[in-house]
């Protein structure tokens, strides 16, 4: 499964026409466009061919985050930095639940995703009309190569990227390493049923002992214990063990999920105590 809408490298990326970009988000999104979405993706794609003339390397938008079920506007990869950029189209100021917002996501990569630990993270919150901006560069005092959010106007990112290269020398990130990175996030049970939720799989939001893959073999096994049981009308419990963090709550999140819907003759129920895991499935 894709994380973005789109991706390509730079040079591809300038080279295609606003309307090409647009066209590939628009059949990446399965939700219903407005207009004022439509509108910002084009707002977003005239600035960044007009910002990344002189830069190499690759693109992504609308960059999946699994474990809070939201997407990063962009993400550029060039030179030693990843830039989490988040934009505000027509926005003149800089509120701070937006700065939460880009640095939130920044730390995501940090901390979560597997090939963006060792490397340079840039996040920047673009207000595309903001005036008089004096954008400041500086690392987190822990020594993680971690940026505080950088602010800036659609005119200066531009500068602002140079600036920030300038600040982050090193090797150039491979982004077909980074693409193969593995998400591996610790989400809270209800940060993982609001993603299961939203329609993200049990691999794309696990971190724990059990690989992902093992997470979905044991999910798709349960699931088709469920469907021999009301095949057969049979009643089937299922056990399912690991130590603290394979993953047990995502397995029964992910299986009552599937199950959501109540219209349906086979739903389920999803109950959780400090030791037990119980999965009921009941027919109305």
């Amino acid at each position: 499964m894709r994380r973005e809408y789109y991706s390509d490298t730079i040079a591809n990326f300038l080279k295609s026409t606003p309307n090409e970009i647009l066209g590939k988000l628009v059949q990446s999104n399965d939700f219903a466009l407005e207009k004022t979405q439509r509108d910002a993706w084009l707002d977003e794609i005239h600035i960044l061919q007009k910002t990344l003339q002189q830069y190499k390397g690759s693109m992504y938008f609308e960059y999946s985050i699994p474990r809070m079920g939201k997407r990063i506007d962009v993400v550029v990869i060039t030179g030693s930095t990843i830039f989490v950029l988040e934009f505000k189209v027509g926005e003149n100021e800089f509120p701070s639940y937006a700065i939460d917002q880009v640095w939130d996501y920044a730390l995501d990569l940090k901390n979560f995703h597997e090939t963006s630990h060792e490397h340079f993270i840039a996040p920047i919150l673009i207000a595309t009309k903001a005036k008089n901006v004096s954008a400041i560069i500086s690392t987190t005092p822990h020594n993680d190569k971690m940026l505080f959010p950088i602010k800036c106007s659609g005119e200066l990112l531009n500068q602002v990227i140079a600036d920030v290269l300038r600040f982050t020398e090193g090797s150039t990130i491979d982004s077909t390493q980074w693409e193969a990175g593995r998400y591996q996030p610790a989400p809270t049970i209800i940060e993982a049923a609001m993603a299961l939720y939203n329609g993200h799989s049990v691999s794309e939001i696990s971190r724990s002992d059990a690989s992902a893959i093992n997470l979905s073999e044991t999910s798709d096994a349960v699931s088709e214990i469920i469907r021999l049981s009301k095949e057969k009308s049979h009643k089937s419990i299922c056990f399912v063990t690991g130590v603290p963090g394979a993953g047990k709550t995502l397995v029964g999140l992910n299986i009552a999920t599937k199950h959501i819907d109540k219209d349906n003759d086979l739903y389920s129920v999803f109950l959780q105590e400090m030791v037990h895991l119980f999965l009921f499935f009941a027919k109305h």
